[in-house]
């Protein structure tokens, strides 16, 4: 299955964001360490990490700690 992100706001609701799709986890989360930045700018305050349609993990906040 492709892994894709879902992106969520703080009430874990849906948000737009880009609708990629990646042949694995790791390419997955190497797209996002270089895009949190940009997501948390748009208005994403979280990230679900998906495999087809099985969580994989997440939610993970992309608020300053």
């Amino acid at each position: 299955m492709a892994h894709r992100w879902r992106y969520e706001d703080s009430a874990g609701h849906p948000v737009a964001g880009p609708d990629l799709e990646f042949d694995d986890a790791a390419e997955a989360e190497a797209w996002f360490s270089d895009s949190w930045e940009e997501l948390a700018g748009a208005g994403v305050h979280q990230v679900v990490l998906l495999d087809g349609d099985t969580k994989v993990y997440g939610p993970m906040g992309l608020d300053p700690a």
